[in-house]
């Protein structure tokens, strides 16, 4: 049992943690204040194979694991939550198509995807169906050598920016069997955006309805099988879920040092705060909970990368464990810093509006726990 990081994936690290100090550190306050959308920087990203990390090499990804994946974005996230969780879900995209495509759907949008020329969002999410994404509604009829779309899809980061949509969408009877996965272009007749949703946190990237009336999409831009895409879904969420676990360590890792820092120089009672010794416990708990999180979210992305038998329970327990911890610290950091944690001029308060989205997102913390008994009760 070996808990280093080969010295290819501390590269690796390495050059993520420079690129989230320099391009994405220093703008991560503005972008959450103008709610502006850093796609010159992503483009930049791009560059660095961090837009297709687990994509294949055919069309220019980088064929790294999931372990790298997880590295690199926590690394990402140290610099500006929003922008990395991003830069996670157009990866997932990417691999869906990459992974169940066709050939020819695979050429014509891989490579653009993969320096993120087009950018990419996931659509399963539905005003009426969260939690329970098998009951979803949207609807995909073939008529000739197009398939018509109609319903909608919620909180879709990306909405009206992206230029590829992986969509899934209901072509046969209901449960999980009738769901189908297509790739919709951003200019498919039929397609429209609901307007900015006004969000708590992750205020980098735009989030809208995709609405879809008789929206006509080319016959073979269906991924995959017909009759696959809640399976194709599932498969891109246990990797999203690690995803969004790492982009927590990432923002939590922030907080904690910066509270370290606050707590060195604050003084109160005559003394650094940090030589309270509640203070120092509060920091103890808070780097055990962090390093535990990082700990489950490597396991799971081995277990992803390995084919483990276990790897979806593992993947739910790292993404519960990890969301739910990581927000703990950023909260408890902010505590640390008393009112100057509630102030702009620190970035505590920016990291807990950033990180309590992964406790939602990706399936909820609650769904986490009902897959994982689910799974246990198989064994």
């Amino acid at each position: 049992m070996d808990f280093a990081l080969t010295e290819d994936q501390r590269a690796i690290q390495d050059a993520a943690r420079a690129f989230a100090e320099a391009e994405l550190a220093p703008h991560s306050a503005e972008w959450d204040e103008t709610k502006h959308f850093p796609v010159d920087v992503m483009r930049q990203a791009a560059e660095m194979g961090f837009c297709g990390i687990y994509t294949g090499e055919e069309h220019g990804g980088m064929a790294l694991g999931r372990v790298e994946s997880a590295v690199i974005f926590e690394e990402l996230s140290r610099g500006d939550v929003s922008t990395a969780a991003f830069i996670s879900i157009h990866n997932m995209a990417t691999w869906m198509i990459d992974s169940v495509g066709s050939a020819e759907l695979r050429a014509r949008y891989v490579p653009a995807l993969v320096t993120m020329e087009k950018i990419a969002s996931y659509c399963l999410t539905e005003p009426g169906s969260g939690s329970d994404a098998a009951a979803l509604r949207t609807t995909a009829v073939r008529h000739g050598d197009h398939w018509v779309l109609n319903g909608s899809k919620a909180f879709i980061s990306g909405a009206g920016s992206s230029d590829v949509y992986v969509v899934m969408a209901r072509t046969g009877g209901d449960g999980p069997k009738g769901i189908s996965t297509f790739v919709v272009d951003k200019h498919a007749p039929g397609l429209s955006f609901g307007g900015q949703e006004r969000k708590m946190g992750w205020n980098s990237q735009p989030t809208a309805i995709v609405q879809f009336d008789d929206c006509r999409v080319p016959a073979e831009n269906l991924l995959g099988q017909e009759g696959h895409g809640f399976r194709y879904a599932m498969m891109g969420l246990d990797g999203g879920r690690l995803n969004i676990a790492a982009c927590s360590l990432g923002g939590a890792r922030l907080a904690l040092e910066t509270a370290q820092d606050y707590v060195a120089s604050r003084k109160q009672f005559g003394k650094p705060i940090g030589d309270f010794q509640n203070t120092q416990f509060k920091l103890a708990d808070m780097a055990t909970q962090l390093e535990a999180a990082r700990l489950m979210v490597l396991r799971g992305a081995w277990a992803i990368d390995t084919n483990h038998p276990e790897k979806t329970k593992w993947c739910a327990m790292a993404k519960r464990l990890a969301t739910d911890a990581c927000f703990q610290i950023a909260d408890e950091a902010l505590q640390l810093h008393g009112g100057y944690g509630y102030l702009k001029d620190y970035p505590l308060e920016r990291i807990v509006r950033d990180l309590r989205v992964h406790r939602i997102l990706e399936g909820t913390n609650e769904i986490m726990r009902v897959i994982t008994a689910r799974e246990m009760m198989r064994q």
